[in-house]
């Protein structure tokens, strides 16, 4: 996962952004990351118009659109973006297309493999009797 930042005063706005073969996931957000609007995007068919779409929320519902086209034009594959924030429209489209650029020309790497996953079973069982069938 490719991230990048602005700050502006106290607040962190971060572009989180997985790159498929067949597709870019990026989120758009201020710490802590949390799902906002999202839109979905395909790019154009030989440099044509890209088609969107909003799937979820009633927020920032031209900015989602414009950053799931800009993402689908750039890369050349269908684009799945949230924008979570809480700049205005017109700030948050300005602001997010520059880290937009940021995340895809110098984004910095993250590894989420090393990261210890704990899963926590409060059911009483320890799971291993699952599938079997007595």
């Amino acid at each position: 996962m490719l991230e990048a930042s602005i700050e502006r005063g106290d607040v962190r706005h971060k572009a989180s952004m997985l790159l498929m073969d067949n597709a870019v996931l990026v989120l758009f957000y201020e710490e802590p990351m949390r799902i906002g609007t999202l839109a979905f995007s395909t790019p154009g068919l030989r440099g044509g118009a890209t088609t969107s779409s909003v799937l979820l929320g009633g927020k920032y519902l031209i900015a989602a659109r414009a950053l799931a086209e800009r993402a689908a034009a750039l890369f050349n594959r269908m684009s799945l973006v949230s924008l979570n924030t809480r700049l205005s429209e017109g700030e948050a489209l300005r602001l997010y297309s520059q880290l937009l650029d940021k995340v895809r020309g110098e984004g910095k790497s993250v590894d989420l493999s090393r990261e210890k996953l704990e899963v926590k079973d409060e059911s009483g069982h320890d799971g291993q009797d699952r599938g079997r069938q007595g």
